[in-house]
This record gives C-alpha cells, structure tokens and sequence, in this order.
C-alpha cells in the first residue's frame, strides 16, 4: 500500500481530532490515553491481527462463504492530505477497496490514492484478504471486465464474473455466470455499512497507517455483528 510504512513513522502520530475523540463514553479513560493506546495497536498491528483470527474463525466455522464474493471501491475525501491520497473530479481523497462473501460480509479490505482505476487494485485488494483462501467466485461491474485480469485470476483458481463493456465486440461472457451478477448489491450494502462510521465516511488521519486501521476495526465489527 501507498505510503510510508510504520516503522518509519513512529515518532509521528496523528493529533487526535478532539471533537470525534471527545465523543467517547464516559466509562473510558480521556480521550488523549486512547488515542494514544489507538498509535500503540496501529504500531502493533493488533487490530488486523484480530480481525485476522476473526476472520479465519468464522470461516473455518462456516460463517463466511467464499462460493461467491463481490468487489468494488468507494471514495473517501481525505480532509487532512497525507500518503494514499489522489485527485480525482470529485477532489482530493482515497479509494477503500473491499470483497464482500455471499452475504455480504468483508473478507478483504484495502485503500491507496482515489486516483488508480480500480481493475488495477484487484491483485492488491486479494493479497489484504483476511482468510487463507482466495474466493472461487470474483464477481464485480464492467470497470473490471480485462482479458489480462480474467486469466491472472484464472491461474489463482478464481473466476472473473463482469459484463462486458457497450463497446466490446468479441463476447466471452455468456449468460449463466451473469446470472449471480443480480446479487451484486451484497457488496454496496458492504460499503453501505462502511458509511455508519463517521471515520470512513471523510478520512481525518493523515496517516495511512492510522485510517487503514480505522477500516480493520470496522470490519470487526461487522463480522460480530453478522453472527
């Protein structure tokens, strides 16, 4: 991922935005101590440690169904700049990347700079999957129809289920995969659920260590959420 990595960052920290901080229940300790405990897990790497074995549980159990997932990004406006962040039309921010299994809970995610097509952030956003296993099924909109993209899945055992383009005249795709193209909204839930946390709706780190962190929380809860 864009940006430099935690290491490197240690004795910089993002001030805590007071306000979101503040908003803490009052049987925690003062908004200063936790985000302060908050850089210490993010140095750590505790919360993807945690939704890692959350994650590799639930599927093990049964919970999470890789037969059929779904991909797709959503922008972030990035308020404080930072790595990972791009122009786009719709200004200055980042791109969340997700995989959703067949109920739509999150089994992947990943973030870089809003500016990158999203068909070029599929290898990276399966590399940050959470469970050992690639999903049998990728199925996505045409910004992910790609011969190229199509055949490196196949060599992984994944298939690539997208309609084509308007614009395409050689058919590959016929109809029965197309079909599971319908249950598509499973993953704009995903990203609907996403938008109930004010950090993810506007990204207020400037750090990308620290907003990556914020997305592997919410997935935790999401998937508890599901059981």
């Amino acid at each position: 991922m864009a940006g430099e990595s935690c290491g490197a960052q240690r004795h910089l920290v993002d001030p805590p935005d007071r306000r979101p901080w503040a908003d803490l229940p009052d049987r925690y300790p003062s908004y200063q101590t936790c985000h302060r405990r908050f850089q210490q897990w993010v140095r750590a790497g505790v919360l993807r440690g945690v939704l890692e074995v959350l994650a590799q549980a639930l599927h093990d159990e049964g919970y999470l169904d890789l037969q059929e997932t779904f991909i797709d990004g959503s922008f972030a406006p990035a308020k404080q700049g930072g790595a990972g962040v791009g122009k786009t039309k719709r200004g200055k921010g980042s791109k969340i990347m997700a995989i959703a299994d067949r109920r739509g809970l999150p089994v992947a995610v990943h973030f870089e700079s809003a500016t990158p097509h999203e068909v070029t952030l599929v290898h990276a956003t399966l590399a940050q999957r959470f469970v050992k296993a690639f999903p049998v099924r990728l199925i996505g909109d045409n910004a992910y129809e790609s011969d190229r993209l199509d055949a490196d899945l196949a060599r992984r055992g994944v298939e690539l289920i997208a309609p084509h383009r308007r614009t395409r005249t050689s058919r590959t795709q016929d109809g029965r995969p197309l079909r599971r193209y319908r249950r598509r909204w499973k993953i704009e839930r995903l990203f609907a659920w996403f938008q109930n946390f004010r950090r993810l709706v506007v990204r207020y780190e400037r750090y990308a260590e620290n907003f990556l962190a914020m997305l592997h929380l919410a997935c935790c809860l999401i998937l508890l959420r599901g059981l």
